[in-house]
């Protein structure tokens, strides 16, 4: 496929190479213009179900306090809510994540210097486990690119930060690409780098390799309605300059969870799903104020939210058609 004329739905491309197969019309487009189909708190399909592992230390708490003395009524109520992705991480990246939120912490009384995910509670897998599972799954794959985005960094001291940097760095080595102005899938391809990572700590200033931190829309709220509402509103204010994410992941808070015993995330986002992808069927990528670029969801491969946000991409081919003389 090297039309930009072609017929073909970019969402009937190969999803575990979508990016290699695109349109040639599209290789010297910037990333930050194209739709980027993302996974939020990508890596809690490990989270640590054995009750000695602690709730994580950014949860209220009253909810600390009910863990600590009612676990076994709690703790159900807890995994539920937290899982926000079933499927592996190489399950992701082969139906098409490219974009991957990583959230980092330092498990409280632990005397090792590994590190974990965490949302609820924190993972099994260690972040440089998933890492070498990522760089693995590049090299079958080199013509895809992932953009990894390390926030959220509970109890890491700059010790703990510099170790961090130095993983990611002999992990993916130089797949990783430095700071650019314009960075493309020709250019990438050209210099063999695979791997944008965007750290949210000031350590970021000191590299070259990292990027600052990626912003991410997250709307806070719990209805698919209110969430469309607060995008719409946020688009009239335009589209940040480079990388952004758009999060269409849902926020439900202890009272709607405790009103809620029955229900679980993944009940209420594959509830809405269809209204938000409709709203997202309607959005455009590229550089206009109203334009969105990495589009971030739960249970992404359990929905068509992922080859809907690739399909996004034929607006731009429909611009780089040159009308018959």
């Amino acid at each position: 496929m090297t039309s930009a004329n072609s017929q073909v739905s970019l969402s009937e491309l190969p999803m575990d190479n979508w990016m290699a197969n695109l349109p040639s019309a599209l290789w010297d487009t910037p990333l930050c213009y194209m739709a980027i189909p993302g996974s939020h708190n990508a890596i809690t399909y490990c989270l640590d179900k054995n009750d000695r592992s602690p709730v994580d230390l950014t949860q209220p708490d009253m909810l600390q306090k009910l863990d600590k003395y009612m676990k076994p009524i709690i703790r159900p109520f807890v995994y539920k809510w937290a899982i926000a992705q079933e499927s592996c991480i190489r399950e992701q990246l082969d139906c098409g994540v490219r974009y991957c939120d990583l959230r980092i912490a330092h498990r409280p009384n632990d005397s090792s210097n590994d590190l974990y995910f965490y949302h609820g509670v924190y993972t099994t897998m260690t972040v440089e486990k998933v890492l070498k599972e990522i760089r693995e799954w590049l090299d079958v794959h080199p013509k895809e690119v992932v953009i990894l985005s390390f926030s959220h960094f509970l109890d890491l001291n700059q010790e703990r930060h510099t170790q961090l940097v130095s993983t990611i760095k002999s992990v993916f080595d130089s797949k990783l690409c430095p700071i650019m102005d314009r960075v493309t899938l020709r250019t990438l391809w050209s210099q063999g780098h695979q791997v944008i990572v965007s750290y949210e700590d000031n350590i970021a200033y000191s590299h070259r390799e990292l990027w600052f931190h990626i912003p991410y829309w997250w709307a806070n709220k719990c209805k698919a309605e209110a969430l469309i509402e607060e995008f719409e509103r946020r688009k009239q204010n335009g589209r940040p300059g480079g990388f952004f994410v758009t999060g269409i992941n849902l926020t439900e808070d202890l009272k709607y969870i405790c009103s809620h015993p029955t229900e679980s995330l993944k009940d209420v986002v594959m509830s809405t799903y269809p209204e938000l992808l409709s709203w997202v069927k309607q959005q455009k990528p590229g550089s206009n104020p109203g334009s969105l670029n990495i589009i971030a969801g739960d249970f992404v491969t359990e929905s068509q939210f992922i080859a809907t946000v690739i399909a996004l991409n034929e607006n731009l081919l429909n611009r780089t058609i040159i009308p018959e003389p």
